[in-house]
């Protein structure tokens, strides 16, 4: 899910929106899906957690695992991937342009 924010944040910045309406707009884009995926395996965990019977403790750790595992990725992909996206790559151009600089100079400075 984080590398999907990212590569539509280029793809934005390809497109010549300004850096950080593209990382919002990539963000807000992306949240729903993010949500739904993250809550629906939530959900699942839960039977695993709260279930009972023979073997009930070994499924319960699982259950917990995958629980805070998937809680803790949904955060971090909706906080932190588009905060430290922000923060690195802020003063690089566009993808494309990028791309286009590296093609340039290959064509001067052929091997």
């Amino acid at each position: 899910n984080g590398i999907l924010i990212v590569e539509f944040a280029n793809q934005l910045r390809d497109q010549g929106i300004d850096f950080d309406d593209a990382v919002v707009r990539a963000a807000q884009q992306r949240l729903r899906p993010i949500i739904m995926t993250a809550f629906t395996t939530l959900m699942s965990a839960m039977p695993l957690i709260l279930g009972s019977g023979p073997g009930s403790e070994s499924r319960m750790v699982i259950g917990l695992v995958i629980f805070c595992g998937v809680a803790l990725s949904a955060f971090l992909t909706i906080f932190v991937i588009p905060s430290l996206y922000s923060l690195l790559a802020r003063n690089t151009g566009s993808p494309e342009q990028l791309a286009q600089e590296l093609a340039e100079l290959e064509l001067k400075h052929p091997k």
